[in-house]
């Protein structure tokens, strides 16, 4: 009996030392780890790492139209290929993002709140497009001026009284209002395209047609896009944003199909 309870007080002597050092070595940790953060600064995002690529838009006959894919890369991996960049904000607008994609939706968090203070308000008042275009412009700045900017370029389209609105607000918050709009490579492969087939009395359809050419180029030579895209318009009707779907594309050019070196196959050497 003796002998049992010996070995019980030392196993329990044992345990509260074991216990106490684990006690010790969790608060030198911590110790540790408060005098790293403080050593290390504060850290802000330096480059974006899921992006999305153009968004394009048009002022037409009845109102302003919006398109982009939905693909959203991972670096180089066409990693998400169900992303839609063009949302709703309020009854008559429509925002683009191409860029970072967790700042576009912070974006999008933004501006939710701020429909949400005017509802809470109960006084029927909504920002107009032209409103939300320059509340986005001094956001970004804001944020580019604080080093810690918002990774995206926005297209911000709308329809309210009469009046089409459509433009563009990018990272250092730079903003211009234009009849046709684009952002990433759609600004040096389908602006040209667009400024050259635009005029002010577009129809739905045409205007349909040449923003679905427009993504059809930035899908041959924009190794960022896809041939999976959306379509979006405000009018006089309110905002309307399509489901996702594919435009037709034609990869039969002459070059790719002619063999090589005169050989059968691929043209390889």
């Amino acid at each position: 009996r003796t002998s049992r309870t010996i070995e019980k007080g030392g196993t329990a002597r044992f345990v509260g030392v074991v216990c106490a050092a684990v006690v010790v070595l969790a608060e030198s940790r911590m110790m540790l780890a408060s005098d790293a953060s403080m050593d290390v600064p504060l850290r802000h995002t330096t480059r974006p790492i899921v992006t999305g690529t153009s968004v394009l838009g048009l002022k037409y006959k009845d109102g302003v139209m919006l398109a982009a894919d939905t693909l959203a890369s991972y670096g180089s991996l066409a990693m998400f290929k169900d992303m839609r960049r063009i949302s709703k904000s309020g009854s008559y607008t429509l925002v683009g993002g191409s860029g970072e994609m967790s700042d576009y939706h912070a974006v999008m968090n933004m501006l939710d709140d701020l429909e949400r203070d005017n509802l809470n308000a109960n006084d029927g008042f909504e920002h107009s497009p032209a409103e939300i275009y320059h509340y986005l412009r001094a956001v970004m700045y804001q944020r580019r001026n604080k080093f810690n900017p918002l990774w995206n370029s926005l297209v911000v389209g709308g329809y309210k009284d009469g009046e089409a609105f459509l433009g563009v607000v990018d990272l250092r918050g730079t903003a211009y209002a234009d009849d046709v709009v684009a952002t990433g490579y759609g600004a040096h492969l389908a602006l040209p395209v667009m400024r050259n087939k635009w005029r002010p009395d577009l129809e739905e359809g045409e205007a349909r047609a040449l923003l679905e050419d427009c993504l059809r180029v930035l899908f041959y030579r924009d190794c960022r896009a896809l041939d999976r895209v959306q379509i979006s318009k405000a009018t006089a009707d309110g905002t309307l944003i399509s489901d996702p779907y594919k435009i037709d594309t034609d990869w039969s050019s002459a070059s790719l199909v002619v063999p090589k070196a005169g050989e059968e196959g691929d043209g390889g050497w």
